[in-house]
This record gives C-alpha cells, sequence and structure tokens, in this order.
C-alpha cells in the first residue's frame, strides 16, 4: 500500500518505497532497494554528443559489488560517446549515477535505472559533456542573478502505426486534441504518460497535434504508407538542469513504448511537405526564493521577465545552432504555419518567436463560477507565468540548447540595462514587442531580423557569435566547433533556392529525401 505521503497511482515507485522524495535517496537507500525487490541489475544512461540516450548494464551478484558502483561508476570509451573530441590514446571517462534519477526500468523489472554524470580522470566534471556543461551555466546563472530559473519543454512527436480502418477518420491537418475514435494512439498516449510519471512526476498532460497523415509518402518501409498521428507531452517546470534529462529520457520512454506497441515514432523536425512540422519549444521561468517572479503585482510582465524576452531575441539567431541542426529543421521554419521565422515576441501570438502564453494571472479559482455548491476553499500556489521558445524542433542538443538559453538569460539579468555589441536585453525587448499577424504587416518585416534559413546559415552565425557561449569558461570552443562542423556538413545554404526552382514534382521528391533521411537522429 501507498504510503500516506505518497497515496496516488501515478506516485513514484521509489518515493512510496522509501516512503523519500529522490532529492533525498542515499546509496543506502537504493541497496535495499536492489535488495528488497530482488533486482539483478543496474543501468546506468547518460547523453551522448549526438542527444540519444546511452547505457550500460551492470549484473549485481553481491551487496559489494553494488556498493562499488554505486559509489564509484563504472568507466566508458569517452572516444566513442564523444566521437572527434576525446583522443583515444586518453578516451577513458568515468560514468558516475545520480542517485535523485534512479528509477525503476518500465521495460526490465529486474533493474534499478539512473541518469548518469560524466567524471574525468581527475575526478572532475567532463568539461566538454552537454549535461556538465548546462551545469556550469545554471550555477554562473544563479551566481550572477540570484534569481532560480525553471524551463518546461514541450516534447511532439509522429507516432507511426499500421492502417486500420477507414471509420472516423481524422484528416489531414485536423488532429489537434482530437479524442477516439478519431484519435487512434490513445492506449499508447496513456502508457506514456503512466511511465513518465511514475518516473520524475513532471507531466502536465499530453494530446493530439494539428499534424495527421492518413499514409505516409516515403521510400521507407518504416513510413511508407503509416498512420502518422502527431502528438505532444508536455513537461510542468523544473529547474532546467534536470528538464534536459527529462526531456531525452522522455524520449527514450516513448520510442520504446511505441516499439513495444508494434509502432515507430519520429521526432524529426519536417515528415511531409503541407503538414505540421515538430517543434521542440521550451518555456522559461524565473524564480526567487522559490516563487515565480514572472508578472508584477499589476499581472504585467515583470521587469526581470521583460530582460529575459530580451536576452533571448539577443541570442535567439544563434540559439539555433543548438535547436535546429538537420536541414529539414529549416524546411519546419516557414511563414505561416505556426512556426517563427523572425526574431520577435508576443503576447498568445504563435507566428511570433517568443510567445507569453495565458498563465492565471488575477484569474485565479475559475471553476468557482461553474461550481458554485463547491464551497471549500481553494489556495492557489504561486504563480504560474512562463515565456516560451518556439524555435527549437526535434534535431534539438537538448543539453546544449537548454545550456545556451541559459546562457541568453544569465547576460540579460546580470546586465540589466548593459549594452554588449548591440542593444541592451529591456531596449530590446521593447522594440521587438509585436501584435497581430506580423506577416500582413510588410513594414515591421522589414524591421525585424529574420532567423537563418538553413544549417549552414546557422553555423556562420554561431561562428561570429561563439564569444556570448564561451565566456567565463562555459561552453568549451572544442564543442562549438563540433556543433559548427555537424551544421556545415548539412552543406544547405542555398536548398530553399533550389527546391523553389524544381518543376512541383521533383520538388516534392527531393523535400521527402531531406526530411526523411534523419527521422531518429536525435
Amino acid at each position: 500500500m501507498p504510503s500516506s505521503r505518497y497515496p496516488f497511482a501515478l506516485s513514484s515507485p521509489l518515493s512510496v518505497l522509501l516512503d523519500k522524495r529522490p532529492e533525498d535517496f542515499t546509496r543506502a537507500d537504493l541497496i535495499r532497494v536492489i535488495a528488497r525487490r530482488g533486482l539483478e541489475r543496474i543501468t546506468f544512461h547518460y547523453t551522448a554528443l549526438d542527444g540519444r540516450l546511452k547505457e550500460l548494464r551492470l549484473p549485481v551478484a553481491d551487496k559489494a559489488q553494488a556498493e562499488a558502483i554505486l559509489a564509484e561508476g563504472e568507466r566508458l570509451d569517452g572516444s566513442s560517446i564523444f566521437k572527434g573530441m576525446v583522443e583515444t590514446a586518453a578516451s577513458d571517462l568515468y560514468v558516475v549515477p545520480l542517485y535523485s534519477s534512479a528509477f525503476l526500468n518500465p521495460f526490465d523489472d529486474r533493474s534499478l535505472d539512473f541518469i548518469c554524470r560524466y567524471y574525468t580522470k581527475d575526478g572532475t566534471l567532463a568539461p566538454f559533456a552537454p549535461d556538465s556543461i548546462l551545469k556550469r551555466a545554471a550555477e554562473l546563472f544563479r551566481k550572477n542573478t540570484g534569481l532560480e530559473l525553471y524551463a518546461l519543454g514541450e516534447i511532439e512527436f509522429y507516432l507511426l502505426s499500421e492502417r486500420g480502418s477507414d471509420l472516423f477518420p481524422t484528416g489531414f491537418q485536423k488532429g489537434y486534441h482530437n479524442s477516439p475514435p478519431f484519435l487512434k494512439s490513445g492506449p499508447i498516449v496513456n502508457e506514456i504518460l503512466s511511465r513518465i510519471t511514475k518516473i520524475n512526476g513532471a507531466v502536465k498532460y499530453a494530446h493530439g497535434e494539428v499534424g495527421c497523415i492518413d499514409g505516409v509518402q516515403s521510400d521507407l518501409p518504416e513510413l511508407k504508407g503509416k498512420l502518422a498521428e502527431q502528438l505532444e507531452i508536455e513537461f510542468a517546470p523544473r529547474p532546467i538542469e534536470s528538464m534536459a534529462d527529462d526531456v531525452v529520457l522522455g524520449r527514450w520512454l516513448i520510442r520504446n513504448i511505441a516499439w513495444r506497441n508494434g509502432c515507430s515514432v519520429t521526432f524529426a523536425p519536417k515528415l511531409e511537405d503541407g503538414a505540421a512540422g515538430t517543434g521542440l519549444h521550451f518555456h522559461m521561468e524565473l524564480k526567487r526564493g522559490g516563487r515565480n517572479v514572472m508578472t508584477g503585482p499589476d499581472g504585467a510582465l515583470s521587469k526581470d521577465a521583460r530582460l529575459l524576452v530580451g536576452g533571448l531575441c539577443r541570442h535567439a539567431e544563434s540559439l539555433t545552432a543548438f535547436g535546429n541542426t538537420t536541414s529539414s529543421a529549416y524546411l519546419r521554419l516557414v511563414p505561416h504555419q505556426e512556426a517563427p521565422t523572425y526574431v520577435c515576441w508576443s503576447d498568445l501570438n504563435r507566428s511570433a518567436m517568443i510567445r507569453v502564453p495565458l498563465a492565471w494571472t488575477n484569474k485565479r479559482h475559475l471553476a468557482r463560477s461553474l461550481n458554485p455548491r463547491d464551497t471549500a476553499l481553494y489556495r492557489a500556489g504561486e504563480g504560474r507565468q512562463t515565456v516560451e521558445l518556439r524555435t527549437p524542433d526535434g534535431s534539438a542538443l537538448i543539453h546544449l540548447l537548454l545550456a545556451g538559453m541559459t546562457m541568453s538569460a544569465e547576460w540579460a539579468l546580470s546586465r540589466k540595462d548593459k549594452a554588449t555589441r548591440g542593444e541592451s536585453a529591456r531596449a530590446l525587448a521593447e522594440k521587438l514587442y509585436v501584435k497581430g499577424d506580423i506577416f500582413a504587416d510588410k513594414e515591421l518585416l522589414s524591421r525585424l531580423a529574420a532567423l537563418p534559413s538553413s544549417c549552414v546559415g546557422s553555423s556562420r552565425i554561431l561562428q561570429s557569435e561563439r564569444g556570448l557561449y564561451e565566456r567565463d569558461g562555459m561552453f568549451p570552443p572544442s564543442v562549438i566547433d563540433y556543433v559548427i562542423r555537424l551544421l556545415q556538413a548539412e552543406d544547405d545554404e542555398f536548398l530553399n533556392k533550389s527546391l523553389d526552382a524544381m518543376p512541383n514534382e521533383e520538388r516534392r521528391v527531393r523535400m521527402r529525401s531531406i526530411m526523411h533521411k534523419d527521422i531518429h537522429r536525435h
């Protein structure tokens, strides 16, 4: 039976078993779980340079072995995990478990699993590891601003399954918030929600997204003729370092659940011409002393929140280097597709690069007006205002992207009105606020900076602005060099122009080859 502290069905099984919050887990607690549950393995997970979750399985024969694994971690070949960045001649790294990340593997009932961090031979966090970079950036932000930075991710993806009955078809581009029987993937979505929530408790909701393709056109057997339903899992705000792990782990869980249900899934930025692209939006939230400080007494965005927006606008073009890393990403960032193309921000506006969503500001306990018999007092929690960066997509290098966003926030909030290489964050926020349909205002568009239109263009901007990320020793130069090489390898600088010049059928075939070449890249 669940303890009184964790009475709900989706409570973390480990928290129920130990009657502790994950941040309070100790090595002794975890060894007790292994013994009590008769577990046979410890599995280490860690994010590689390619953005995917890797794993190492360690059998446990006795307590001494479990103690050593949990206390000291294990070795691996860093030159394979960080190809091109770690020399083969000195490639060993340690992977060390983060106890608060422990979870019971939902696909292996004999394993206790952990997210790990990379350490060098000197016993220090590997400086080039994406999670180490994000940790350094978050620590710099806290030190220089006195604030805490939280984030929440919105994982969008297409679930691919065999076409079944023709009953209750959804129709092209009509999947938003669909319910069964029009939505065919409901049971799989329920399993995804359950699995992720039991591990980190950080899921807000799931729903059908706009995209629905009844028979994908592709030469790949995994895609050809499949029903593709677009779905979204939105997380709740967490410290920005934790959110990166949550999103990577969430995508691992989604892939495994789809596979075990005879389906496939892709987070690729674009699946079919004309169909909704796949974003990976991130909301950001500032806290002080555990309280949201995104709004002022009048309910409008606070000064600090506006600085945050200005910082994101300042870094927007170079952030695409971490958030949009394949050619197909720039087939998504086109006008009139609810994807941004210009550096600007707005309230509620999904064509703007940064959106300020509804947040119950001065409008709490709305259900009271509909349910007058419910007289019990409801005390609203802290504020829920966020700002949403809408440029990133499924090709994002998640830890590096969030580290870059953290650096943009630190730049803005530690300098306030001071300008560095241009206008201050406050001035940028004031200048780049827009209303309504920005594409209907030609004069406005002429004043806004356009986002890069290719990986090569993005790499060029990152090269020119690498100092924004390398300052204070945050991003090692070797990591920036790696990202630039990754982007330049796409060789897509004139892709959009060449596509526009092609006959329709040739253009469709070429676009499919671009969109489908990396369906499982990250």
